[in-house]
This record gives structure tokens, sequence and C-alpha cells, in this order.
């Protein structure tokens, strides 16, 4: 197993437009969970989409001749990833079902800030600069004008935004660890195998928490549960993988604030969410923070987003 770095390639044109691309499927994804909320339980949501998702990625594999075969030293590596990935979706939904889709695609979008920050203690040569103090401040006030924007919110919704922090945490520690193992996996396997262990106890959850595993299916609702499972789930996660493994984390990091606009402006548009003043302030900050990170760093940063699993 190698600790180094995958050899980052340079974008091209299509592969720019691409990853645009892939990051507007994950700032939509958001505004699908609250869809499928609306007639399935936090945790039953959780469990169809990543069931669908498992068994659709396993069905390509096998089409595609894609080997599932794994080392006996990969598979404690897998145990961790997948234990952090249950706890980073289980909190998001949770806090997603308390919280409206804008607000939950900010907050989840303060991960490359926490990513930097454990990449500083646990990344050897990732050092904090006077730049990415300046992009970690961007961010921390974008967070505190998402919490101070009341307008048209219940007292309890502070709640689901501190879960969905805490899903930005575990998705940063996700990322710093993932980021030592990737080059020992294919991309698929990083996907597949955390979804696998995760449905069971997504389906345990709903049995003990949901109040009504699925209460209504409609043409919306299945709607929103296909793009989670085969789009964001499926189709993205390992597209995203892959283009990890061939360009690297610092270049892809470089796009993801098209995620928080994508989803705050669907938000809006698609469920009629309110976009404030605050909201609009927080998206300014937390966008120019990650550009201010992130874009046009020569020097390769050894950090790896794992998947958009969110």
């Amino acid at each position: 197993m190698s600790d180094s770095a995958p050899q980052d390639k340079d974008f091209s044109f299509w592969a720019v437009v691409f990853t645009v691309f892939i990051c507007m499927l994950f700032g939509a994804n958001a505004v699908a969970i609250k869809i499928s909320l609306k007639g399935l339980g936090v945790f039953t949501t959780a469990g169809i989409r990543f069931g669908i998702a498992a068994i659709a990625i396993f069905i390509w594999s096998r089409i595609t001749g894609r080997s599932l075969d794994i080392k006996k030293e990969q598979i404690f590596q897998l145990m961790v990833i997948s234990v952090i990935f249950t706890a980073q979706l289980s909190l998001f939904y949770l806090g997603l079902s308390k919280s409206n889709a804008s607000r939950g695609t900010l907050l989840v979008n303060f991960q490359p800030f926490f990513t930097l920050f454990l990449a500083h203690f646990f990344i050897p040569g990732d050092r904090i600069t006077k730049r990415k103090i300046m992009g970690l401040l961007m961010g921390f006030f974008g967070v505190a004008f998402v919490f101070l924007e009341k307008k048209g919110l219940k007292t309890h919704l502070n709640v689901g935004d501190l879960m969905i922090l805490a899903a930005a945490f575990l998705w940063a520690c996700n990322a710093v660890y993932t980021k030592r193992v990737i080059s020992s996996f294919q991309p698929f396997q990083i996907v597949l195998f955390p979804m696998i262990f995760s449905v069971p106890f997504f389906f345990l959850g709903g049995v003990l928490w949901d109040g009504h595993m699925i209460g209504f299916v409609d043409a919306e609702i299945i709607g929103a549960m296909a793009y989670q499972s085969l789009i964001a789930a499926t189709f993205g996660f390992v597209a995203w993988n892959s283009m990890l493994k061939r360009y690297g984390a610092v270049a892809l990091h470089s796009f993801v604030f098209v995620m928080p606009i994508t989803g705050v402006l669907l938000g809006g548009l698609i469920l009629k969410e309110p976009i404030t003043v605050n909201i609009l302030i927080a998206l300014l900050l937390i966008v120019s923070g990650i550009i201010v990170i992130h874009y046009k760093l020569k020097k390769p940063m050894p950090l790896y987003p794992l998947g958009r699993n969110i």
C-alpha cells in the first residue's frame, strides 16, 4: 500500500465541463432529499437510496468485468471508512429533516474548511498558510450568517444545522483518511463497500426511529429517489472518484464552489425556500473562502474528498 498522492494530470476543457456538471448534480442532491422526506422516513430514505445505488454499482462492476477482490489489509481500511460514512449520512439526513435544502447545502459545504484544518495536523507537508487562514475566516463568517438567519424557520432548526455541521466534520475526517488509502483501491470499490455496510444500519434506524418508514409515495418522490440513487450516489460517486484519481484533490476542490450555488438556487426555485440577504451573504462568503483556499494552487495538496457522498 502506498501513502503517496496520485500523479495529477492537467485538466482538459471537457474535463472542466464534466467536473462542473458533476458538482451541479451534487449541489441539487439536497433538494432531492427534501422532496423524498415528504413521504419517507429519514433513515428509510437513506437505506433505499444507498441500497439501490449499491445494487446498481454492483451490476455495473459485473457487466464491465471489474474486480471486487480486496486484500486482507484493506478490510480494516474499508471498515473505518464505512463506519464514518454511516454516521456521516445519518447525521446529514437527520439534520436536513430539521432544516431546509439551501441552509443544508451551505453548511455541508463547510467540509473543505474542516478538511483543511485536519490536514494541517494529519497530512505531512500540508500546513495552514495566511491564504488558507483568510479562506477559513470567510467560511466561518459564512456559517455565522447562516445561523443568524431566522426567517421562516422553527426554533428546533438550529439542532438540524448543528447535525449537518457535524456531518461535514465527519466527511472531512473520512476525506483525510481515505486519501491515504485510495491508491490501493479501484475508485468504485471505495464507493460500493461503504454503501453495502451502511444499508442494514439505515433500515434498522428506520424501524426504530422513523415514525412511518413509508408514509406515501408519488411520482415526485419516486423521481427524487431515482435522482439520489442513480444520478448522485451511483454515477456521481464513481465519476467523482475516477476524476479524483486522475486529476487529484486540489484540482477538484477548485470546483466545489459550484455545489452551494446550485443547492441554494434550486432550493429557492423548486422548494420555494426563502433566499434572504443573510443566505446570500453566507453563500458569497463560503464560496469566496473555498475559492481563496483552493483556486490555482500550484503544489498538489494531498487530500482526498471522499466522493460527494452527501
